[in-house]
């Protein structure tokens, strides 16, 4: 836990309450000895059963016995492979600042190879593969639950938040506790999913990113890599975590600060403008859902200490993941005198203590910005909804009753006196009389709640490409279709891809007019390539193979359009095999997997859509010669293999042509027929 820095005054008050915290940490702990648990047990041995220190990591073995949800784990298991979740190297170290003052510790280690060297990406109870994790102990949490429920909280609204799993640990043959095993924020597809900048990405567009910084306290001899101002003119000191400070370049540094600044006037001069305002430059919801929960849990340390932002290559700066939240809902450090955590006050005007940058006061008292985050709060109280209290309130219990066991044998271990029950009905209380004062000083979102959205639809999505000797990559061959399916012209500043997937916003003050189209592609240069004209913009990171939400939005978060596509059925497979979905037609609901079809068309524009033409292909299946009929002239033909490669192209100024396909390998090739109405695609095959 980062400690608050003591304000003017307190300094020797701070110093004699941290001396006698101290001197009650060395009262003679109470032994435990954990035999089995309903909770997965990870077992530390360090190399010669070496203390572990703050730096650097020392080597050590691991082992995680976890039979599976609702089985229970037994220390003896640690020599049977079938119950072991991991058994390997790692390499440990403690982590935290003030918790270090604690007996019970809290750790950072790496899983590694058998080499004591290499890297080790694997899975560890259910989460996503990779080799950094921290066992946090809630050393300052006597419910063991807020940090807990603060990331899933974060996570249900729409957000990255690190995974968790609770374990007991035992290091070196001793009982430490009830433990957190979790994911450590960083740059990852499935942590905080940006692209690693690098040290030569000095110029636009790898410029713009991919950066993780935090506002934070300087520890361990750190300088800030910027600074900035509070309300009342306090310090709120900017550390790069991507990237690293010592590797960030001078004209990195420039520009994601200079993206801070510019947002901090435009939140003070109150523009709101989607072309240059603060809605250019941030992604207002993840904002108001990083506000949300610090604000509902009043947590003392916002927007001041452990406070993550990240800005993807070509994308919005976004707020979070949240971080660090066991000082809220009534909690604090009460061993020092502080009691900061309270039901009637907003943590980023708190008069008293920490307040965090002025962007985050003048964004809640922009009469927009403001609206949106009341829209957002009500929507979240909703039944169903994760804040809504039924909801919050069973997640409350069924944490309980999954760590109650757990929760005694920590208190005993570590000589405290448990009331678990307690201290969670307190938590229920506390977020009660919170959300009441929050609703009341919100206000009415009336202003923001039926907004006009154009009428923008994804009509087509080629999410897993077919790879071919001509281009081996397929990532690089992802596109998307968007239409106008409006009437009237469409002005898309400030329109963007919201959520964690991929990254694009839209130019300022373009257009797209009634019934025109866009194609984005993830590489401009070799969607050029294979089909023969530019897309109209390049969008950052990877469409997922698998399936994701595709969320389109205006400047403020307001959804224009969404598919959640899938590489399952009922969806039609379109996953690498040369394929793409498009939507049957626009007047259909395209979050409906049955108005897709799987498409092996080949594209050539993306011109205003035109009326389908009759066509004559025959015979087909085809030997040798095809001969094509049309209604209207037939300008050209063009045949292509169904991993794009064009395989032959003919001129024909007739309505009949012949297309010698004699040369050609039997298998399925599409034929593209141009005349001045258009262009129009045939499947054929060929024997």
């Amino acid at each position: 836990m980062l400690i608050l820095a003591p304000v003017r005054g307190f300094v020797i008050k701070y110093i004699i309450l941290q001396a006698l915290f101290l001197l009650t940490l060395s009262v003679k702990l109470t032994g435990q000895e954990l035999t089995d648990s309903n909770l997965p047990i990870v077992i530390i041995s360090t190399d010669g059963g070496v203390t572990i220190p703050n730096d650097p990591k020392v080597k050590a073995t691991m082992k995680i016995i976890d039979r599976g949800p609702g089985q229970r784990n037994y220390v003896t298991d640690q020599s049977n492979p079938l119950h072991l979740n991991y058994n390997g190297r790692i390499g440990i170290e403690l982590r935290g600042s003030s918790s270090q003052e604690s007996p019970k510790k809290n750790y950072g280690f790496t899983t590694r190879m058998a080499d004591d060297a290499t890297n080790n990406n694997v899975s560890l109870l259910g989460m996503p593969e990779e080799n950094d994790w921290i066992l946090g102990g809630m050393v300052f949490d006597t419910a063991f639950i807020r940090d807990y429920f603060c990331h899933n909280l974060f996570s249900l609204m729409g957000n990255y938040a690190s995974r968790a799993a609770y374990c007991e640990v035992i290091v070196n043959n001793v009982y430490m506790g009830l433990y957190m095993l979790q994911e450590k924020l960083k740059a990852d597809d499935n942590r905080i999913d940006v692209i690693k900048i690098g040290k030569n990405d000095n110029s636009l567009p790898s410029l713009s990113g991919g950066y993780i910084s935090k506002a934070d306290k300087l520890t361990g001899g750190d300088q800030p890599s910027w600074t900035m101002y509070s309300f009342q003119h306090s310090v709120v000191e900017y550390i790069h975590e991507l990237p690293k400070p010592e590797n960030a370049t001078a004209e990195q540094t420039s520009y994601i600060s200079n993206v801070f600044f510019r947002l901090e006037s435009a939140a003070q001069n109150n523009d709101a403008s989607v072309v240059n305002g603060y809605p250019s430059l941030i992604d207002v919801p993840s904002f108001i859902d990083f506000m949300i929960v610090n604000e509902f849990a009043s947590n003392p340390d916002a927007y001041q200490y452990s406070t993550f932002f990240h800005k993807d290559r070509s994308g919005k700066l976004r707020a979070g993941p949240v971080w660090d939240l066991d000082l809220t809902f009534g909690n604090d450090l009460f061993q020092w005198n502080y009691y900061r955590s309270k039901t009637d006050l907003w943590y980023f005007e708190d008069y008293n203590y920490n307040n965090g940058s002025r962007f985050w006061y003048d964004l809640f008292h922009n009469n927009t910005f403001r609206c949106y985050l009341s829209k957002r709060w009500n929507e979240l109280l909703e039944p169903g909804m994760p804040l809504n209290r039924s909801e919050r309130e069973s997640f409350l219990d069924e944490t309980m009753a999954l760590i109650s066991e757990a929760v005694a044998r920590d208190c005993q271990r570590w000589n405290k006196q448990a009331r678990h029950t307690e201290r969670i009905e307190a938590i229920k209380s506390f977020m009660q009389a919170r959300e009441e004062w929050i609703t009341a000083g919100l206000g009415s979102y009336s202003e923001c709640s039926n907004v006009s959205i154009p009428q923008l639809t994804i009509t087509k999505i080629m999410y897993h490409p077919q790879i071919s000797t001509q281009f081996p990559d397929g990532d690089d061959l992802e596109f998307m279709e968007i239409r106008n399916t409006g009437t009237t012209t469409v002005n898309l500043s400030g329109i963007y891809f919201m959520g964690t997937g991929l990254a694009y916003q839209f130019p300022a003050n373009t257009t797209l007019g009634p019934g025109l189209c866009v194609i984005l592609a993830s590489n401009a240069t070799i969607f050029q390539a294979k089909y023969g004209f530019s897309p109209f913009g390049q969008f950052t990171r990877h469409l997922s193979n698998s399936g994701e939400a595709l969320i389109l939005a205006d400047a403020f978060g307001n959804m224009i359009d969404m598919v959640e596509y899938s590489d399952g059925t009922p969806w039609p497979d379109a996953d690498g095999n040369g394929s793409y979905l498009r939507l049957k037609g626009t007047s259909l609901d395209n979050s409906l997997a049955e108005n897709w079809e799987a498409s092996y068309d080949v594209i050539t524009s993306a011109d205003e859509p035109v009326a389908d033409l009759a066509l004559n292909l025959y015979p087909n299946p085809v030997g040798d010669l095809l001969t094509v009929r049309a209604e209207t002239e037939i300008s050209s033909i063009c045949v292509y293999s169904l991993g794009g490669t064009i395989m032959l192209m003919q001129e024909a100024n007739t309505r009949e042509a012949t297309v010698d396909m004699s040369a050609m390998s039997p298998g399925v090739y599409i034929i593209r027929v141009f005349t001045r109405e258009g262009s129009f695609p045939r499947r054929v095959v060929k024997e």
